[in-house]
């Protein structure tokens, strides 16, 4: 009789898996009951997109159907650690442990176990890796699990937490290899080899994750958005800007259908701003400014999910600003370049006292980069408070300030005509640039220090050590605009034996 249950529930999870195909086409045998089926398995596959609110209200859907349905909840707990952006609401997933019902079979019995340890004793990190270890375990125990697989590779990464190291993404990599040729479609495989080959150097290797993805997952959001990561890595630049505006175009009507206000300050949003500007379309770039700029500073905040806060619309517009300004771009009157009092965001009023700086120095003004320098220096007093909220082991954040400083401390001695004096602390940047751990996305630092160093040694007659500067960039950044060119006029120059700096310092600002 227990095989005839069990091959029922096979071919209910089956069956009603593949009716998932606007998310993912997951299949997962369990004791739920028929009718929570659907629901469950789209949660699951949701859970694989990071769509994590959709997911919860699932799995909260399929535990109204079946009470008893231990998975169900295991599955809600699951949406409140998100791994690789290191966040975890451990008070949200343990209220759900403690209403969880006693598992029905041995197999369910041992996922919620991980759970168990993921928000068992002791700090995060140290979960993190008992997790990963519990992982482990299970993998080895039901090796044809791909879901089992995924969700162990996903642990593997959410250990991180001093920055991408290779080895510890190659790990994860190599489990999803063994199961990308036979699940093609499942949300979970494709979406975490792109986070681990979402940097410049294996990149390639997730290509084909990415073109799949897109078309495997078209309901959600963060799948569209995911594609854009490797695209991005590549310098593929139209490739980025039509992943977010799709990503950004499905939201837009979940929102819409949930009669929600749609917005345009968000992480997709930066993305196809950062686009925009790579492939010079300025026009669509001030637009997609003006309008994260309009959101953000709306006199009345309406929250557009859990994680829209007025702190993280400053967040993004700021960066949308700083990456502006850093593309040769002139801030305009309308620009606002400081946030409400009533909103607590170091970060931001530290990247837009950047922006300023990077502003007042390409116009030439040496009163206001000393004005807007020591605003960069009196806010960078509060952010150490910021580190701590989100993976203070990694030190990308306290080093990304380091180099905005000392590029902020150049361009001070650029604009009084101490250009020389100016260098070794631009190199000085570039080294601490240089140590700062690869993340996925535009450059941590908007205006890169080598950059800089390269626009300043082309004005100084270096034109060779202006492209080693600039190869320096394009390491980290593939197909930069602003690199590029920078590369190809100082090879050029250097080639020729002249000095043309006038017209590549020029170029690279316009």
């Amino acid at each position: 009789m227990r095989s005839v249950v069990t091959l029922l529930v096979l071919f209910l999870a089956f069956t009603a898996g593949a009716a998932q195909e606007d998310v993912g086409v997951v299949a997962f045998a369990n004791s739920g009951a028929p009718a929570a089926q659907e629901p469950f398995l789209r949660g699951l596959a949701q859970l694989h997109n990071f769509e994590y609110p959709s997911a919860a209200k699932l799995f909260r859907a399929a535990q109204e159907i079946d009470p008893s349905f231990a998975m169900a909840y295991w599955g809600e707990a699951m949406t409140y650690t998100h791994p690789v952006w290191f966040q975890q609401d451990l008070s949200a997933a343990r209220e759900v442990l403690a209403r969880a019902p006693q598992a029905k079979t041995e197999r369910e019995n041992d996922y919620l176990r991980t759970l168990h340890v993921l928000y068992g004793e002791g700090t995060k990190n140290e979960r993190d890796f008992k997790y990963a270890d519990a992982m482990s375990a299970l993998h080895a125990k039901y090796p044809d699990d791909v879901d089992a697989t995924a969700f162990y590779a996903l642990a593997i990464l959410g250990t991180a937490h001093e920055g991408r190291d290779f080895a510890t993404y190659m790990r994860a990599a190599a489990l999803l290899e063994e199961v990308f040729p036979s699940h093609r479609n499942h949300p979970g495989v494709l979406h975490y080899l792109i986070h681990s080959y979402d940097d410049p150097a294996h990149a390639p290797l997730g290509m084909r994750a990415a073109r799949l993805y897109g078309n495997v997952a078209p309901n959600a959001p963060h799948a569209l958005h995911m594609t854009s990561h490797i695209f991005m890595a590549m310098g593929m630049w139209d490739e980025v800007i039509d992943a977010n505006r799709r990503a950004i175009n499905v939201d837009n009507q979940r929102l819409i259908a949930a009669s929600k206000p749609t917005g345009a300050c968000g992480h997709y949003d930066t993305w196809l701003h950062y686009g925009y500007l790579q492939r010079k379309r300025l026009d669509d770039a001030r637009r997609s400014l003006d309008a994260c700029r309009e959101w953000a500073f709306a006199e009345k905040f309406v929250a557009r999910g859990p994680m829209d806060t007025p702190k993280q619309r400053m967040i993004d517009y700021s960066g949308m600003v700083a990456d502006y300004v850093a593309a040769g771009n002139a801030l305009t009157a309308a620009d606002k370049i400081t946030i409400p009092k009533n909103v607590k965001a170091p970060g931001a009023e530290f990247t837009l006292a950047y922006a300023e700086t990077l502003a007042a120095a390409q116009r030439g003004d040496a009163a206001a980069v000393n004005a807007a320098v020591v605003r960069l220096q009196s806010v960078e007093k509060d952010l150490n408070d910021e580190y701590t909220e989100r993976n203070a082991s990694n030190p990308a954040k306290r080093l990304r300030a380091e180099v905005m400083e000392k590029e902020a401390d150049a361009l001070q001695l650029i604009v009084s005509g101490k250009s020389a004096e100016a260098l070794p602390i631009l190199e000085a940047a570039a080294k601490v640039e240089s140590t700062i751990p690869l993340e996925f996305g535009p450059p941590i630092v908007p205006k890169p220090a080598a950059e800089l160093l390269g626009e300043q040694l082309v004005a100084a007659g270096r034109a060779a050590d202006a492209a080693a500067a600039y190869r320096r960039v394009l390491e980290r950044a593939p197909g930069r605009t602003i690199a590029v060119a920078g590369l190809q006029m100082a090879a050029k120059t250097a080639a020729a034996g002249g000095n043309a700096a006038t017209a590549v310092v020029h170029e690279h600002q316009h």
